[in-house]
């Protein structure tokens, strides 16, 4: 999915550089990218930045959810949402403009009660969030949403 995922992006923003293991591979570590972040060993599965290279912009979660539901739902969500506040919160406590980006593989994320927690997570951090289904990336991630 993340091979994708990698290779929509190039195509839609071929100037924005993205990091990460594009197939297989070891996750990134927050600490590896901000050397004072407080929790170093917090795994990513990409990181994006500035045109320039020297900024991130956004970081992402991509994580198949094919047909999950019950508490396997509440586990996904409810970690997606320690990890934005952790994230987010970082950025904001450091004056960095940072998105988060969660991307799935499409039918457990349209389940009504998971769309429902994913639409909230998004609006828990007024524009900092997306959630998106590998479909969804085309004509709803923009570059706008991304560098303002």
């Amino acid at each position: 999915m993340t091979d994708r995922f990698f290779t929509m992006f190039r195509s839609q923003f071929p100037d924005l550089p993205i990091d990460g293991p594009q197939r297989a591979g070891q996750d990134i570590r927050l600490g590896n990218i901000f050397k004072d972040y407080p929790n170093p060993n917090r795994p990513v599965d990409f990181v994006i930045y500035n045109a320039a290279g020297d900024g991130v912009i956004a970081i992402g979660l991509a994580r198949y959810d094919s047909d999950r539901g019950g508490a396997q739902e509440d586990d996904r969500t409810g970690g997606y949402k320690n990890c934005a506040n952790e994230i987010l919160s970082y950025a904001q406590e450091n004056d960095l403009e940072l998105k988060m980006l969660f991307i799935n593989d499409g039918p457990g994320l349209l389940l009504g009660s998971m769309w429902q927690d994913y639409a909230a997570l998004e609006q828990s951090w007024s524009g900092k969030i997306m959630v998106l289904t590998l479909r969804m990336v085309p004509g709803r991630l923009t570059r706008q949403w991304l560098e303002n």
